[in-house]
């Protein structure tokens, strides 16, 4: 029970990977607010299955690409659970299409740019008077921030790069108040976004390529943003975590 009596914000929290996080982080002990936008039943069913294990969930609908949603978002917070969030996890983003850059304007450029990076500032921008020493933020960027991504999916990769960025700016930034910033770097894992955006053949041949010979579990990935939300992690600031395989070496 790492996370008893903390509070713990999950943008994006209510399926995939974002259940993930919210499952892992209640079952170990945290009062969860699950964010999402527009899949309610997924979000739902999270929230449902936490309470039914005895922990505690609060849905709460809120684009977080959007300032006033976001303090509505923080405020629900408030009023649910006091003046403190002790865990940000920015897990909110997505890549919309996959174009190049013959096929891109401006206003899909700036659709990803916000759903993958202005909404983290927005929401961190929003949490940080309530976050204490000893709290934690935890970005979720990607294997695509690496090493550019694959087919048609070059903003998505430059916006997750971007935040690995910002998670080493705020780092410093945070550092001295006692807050730890990190990320994660998720490869190819078993998501409805690869059922979206990626041909079966090309994730069975990622797999083939990766030194474990399969793709990674949304649940792997939960347990690593536990680590960094926790206590286990107290010296860990500005890392940019691959969760990969060992697909890719930073």
């Amino acid at each position: 029970m790492r996370f008893k009596d903390k509070v713990a914000l999950v943008t994006g929290g209510g399926r995939d990977i974002g259940r993930a996080v919210s499952l892992r982080l209640a079952g170990e002990g945290a009062k969860v607010v699950i964010n999402f936008r527009t899949d309610e039943a997924a979000a739902q069913a999270t929230a449902d299955e936490i309470n039914a294990a005895g922990g505690t969930a609060l849905l709460c609908r809120a684009d977080v690409t959007q300032a006033a949603e976001v303090e509505r978002l923080v405020a629900a917070t408030r009023e649910a659970f006091g003046e403190r969030i002790d865990i940000l996890v920015n897990l909110a983003g997505g890549m919309v299409a996959r174009k190049t850059l013959e096929e891109m304007d401006e206003a899909f450029f700036d659709t990803v740019m916000d759903l993958n990076l202005k909404s983290a500032f927005l929401v961190t921008k929003a949490t940080r008077p309530f976050i204490p020493a000893g709290g934690a933020i935890i970005n979720v960027s990607s294997l695509a921030g690496r090493d550019g991504g694959g087919p048609g999916a070059v903003l998505y990769a430059t916006s997750k790069g971007a935040l690995t960025t910002f998670t080493r700016g705020l780092a410093k930034e945070l550092g001295p108040h006692g807050i730890r910033v990190n990320a994660l770097c998720p490869g190819l894992i078993g998501t409805s976004f690869h059922d979206i955006f990626s041909k079966p053949e090309g994730r069975k041949a990622v797999a083939g390529n990766t030194p474990l010979r399969r793709e990674g579990r949304p649940e792997e990935v939960a347990a690593a943003i536990a680590f960094l939300a926790s206590e286990d992690a107290s010296f860990l600031a500005g890392t940019n975590m691959d969760v990969n395989g060992g697909l890719y070496f930073s």
